[in-house]
């Protein structure tokens, strides 16, 4: 079980939280078979540490370009224009994100969020580069956002599902995106196992969102990436099947999706 590989489709191991013991962090991972570690983009000011990860460790970390909708103010537009220009031919990204909309704690930019969401799906047309998407609070303004672009070849990751099997089955509508699991599947109280086995497994992306959202038996800790080792083991038990099929079938789903990471 040791020899399994495993991709982290999502951490944020830039974050200060992870300032101290970088380096422990990354062997814990190794260890763990955690062969890649996606990085989505906060906003502008988190781009050169996301990208002195990737110098450091260029065979693990894989970053993406985008603007969290948590980010998003009103001069959302001349950000994006600074952000787009690093789109160049040899740009190092895999894909566009971290974007999406959230309007859980705050609905101030609920316009500008969505203009802004749109933009950035239009990179991912533009540049060939899936969407990693953020929602909360938000599934019914997201998918009738994303509609209009169904047929046009989007594709990407909903990233951190916990919704009900109704949201889930709106999502997987759209085929070329992947449903992202994190330590959300280990809390007691959570409903996903049980549309989590209505999900198939081909459709599914392990994720951390480190450091936030650690799985049991690490639940109040900050999270890292080779804590994805307790989701999947917990996604073998939902599904019944061995761990070294989810971690062989996730880490084909996840390259799949993003196959610039395959280089």
């Amino acid at each position: 079980m040791e020899n399994m590989r495993l991709i982290d489709t999502h951490a944020h191991l830039f974050d200060e939280a992870f300032a101290e013991d970088l380096g422990e962090v990354v062997e814990r991972a190794r260890k763990r078979g955690v062969e890649k570690i996606f990085l989505p983009n906060i906003d502008e000011s988190t781009v050169p540490s996301m990208l002195s990860l990737c110098g450091r460790w260029p065979d693990l970390f894989y970053p993406m370009l985008g603007l969290h909708p948590t980010e998003v103010r009103t001069d959302y537009n001349e950000v994006l224009d600074r952000m787009e220009r690093l789109l160049v031919p040899s740009h190092p990204f895999i894909g566009i994100g971290e974007v999406g909309l959230d309007y859980y704690w705050d609905r101030t930019y609920y316009q500008e969020q969505q203009s802004a969401f749109c933009r950035q799906v239009e990179w991912s047309l533009a540049y060939g580069l899936p969407l990693m998407v953020h929602s909360r609070s938000a599934q019914a303004e997201l998918v009738g956002l994303l509609r209009p672009y169904q047929a046009k070849g989007i594709r990407g990751v909903f990233h951190s599902f916990g919704g009900t099997w109704e949201e889930a089955r709106e999502l997987l509508a759209f085929d070329g995106f992947m449903i992202g699991i994190n330590g959300v599947l280990t809390f007691k109280k959570s409903v996903l196992p049980e549309v989590l086995r209505r999900i198939p497994l081909n459709r599914v992306v392990l994720e951390t969102d480190a450091p936030y959202l650690a799985p049991v038996p690490c639940r109040g800790r900050r999270n890292e990436s080779s804590y994805v080792w307790h989701t999947m083991e917990r996604m073998a038990e939902v599904y019944g099947l061995p761990c070294e099929a989810v971690a062989r079938q996730t880490y084909e789903n996840a390259l799949e999706v993003y196959p610039r990471a395959a280089k």
